[in-house]
């Protein structure tokens, strides 16, 4: 059995949970999963191979999009908007 695919799969899990949260709740555990992901796709990429990571690399991508362009913008030094659900 391949642990890391294992692993993958909760953290899906986790996200999707994550996701059913209301926005402001979602903060916390998103961030845990946001900095979990690097370590669990080079896991994956050592365990399963180069295309498994790049697979998983574009899933992190597309499920992170928009904490990912904040995190872009600011490092730009842009002072992107959050969402009106987070100041509730």
């Amino acid at each position: 059995m391949i642990w890391s695919a294992f692993c993958g799969v909760l953290w899906v899990l986790a996200a999707t949970g994550t996701a059913f949260l209301p926005m402001r709740r979602q903060f916390v555990p998103g961030v845990a999963l946001l900095i979990t992901a690097p370590v669990l796709i080079i896991w994956l990429g050592y365990e399963a191979g180069w295309l498994v990571a790049v697979l998983a690399v574009l899933a992190f991508a597309s499920m992170f999009r928009n904490p990912l362009r904040y995190l872009i913008a600011r490092v730009r030094g842009q002072n992107p908007t959050l969402p009106p659900e987070m100041y509730k």
